[in-house]
């Protein structure tokens, strides 16, 4: 069985519903990108091309199997990069992040963790 593929509006990348992982908050992540040329180089370049081709890899959101929040696992440039253009929506697979494991999932997202 493959993957989960869905789409969800951009405005969920936000610290009240899906959260970034490696920042305390967005404005943190674009400050970081901001302040260091080689990844601000990865948010242009991701600017330039998503118009033209789209989101070619899916963000990957991990659901905390404890308390039941979301993160962006990996793709914070990506995600970043979205906002930046007001995308009206991104790409995304998920999966559950259990205390020593990470289940990559074929089942649908959970969307009523986000209040949907």
């Amino acid at each position: 069985m493959s993957l989960y593929v869905g789409t969800m509006p951009t405005r969920m990348l936000s610290d009240q519903q899906i959260r970034p992982s490696e920042y305390r908050k967005w404005k943190h992540a674009v400050r970081y990108f901001e302040q260091r040329p080689k990844e601000q180089a990865k948010v242009e370049a991701l600017k330039a091309s998503i118009p033209a081709d789209g989101l070619r890899k899916p963000i990957l959101l991990g659901v905390d199997d404890r308390y039941q929040d979301v993160y962006v696992s990996d793709g914070h440039h990506r995600a970043v990069a979205l906002m930046q253009l007001g995308a009206g929506e991104f790409r995304f697979r998920w999966c559950w992040l259990r205390a020593w494991t990470v289940d990559h999932q074929s089942a649908p997202f959970p969307y009523h963790l986000l209040g949907l």
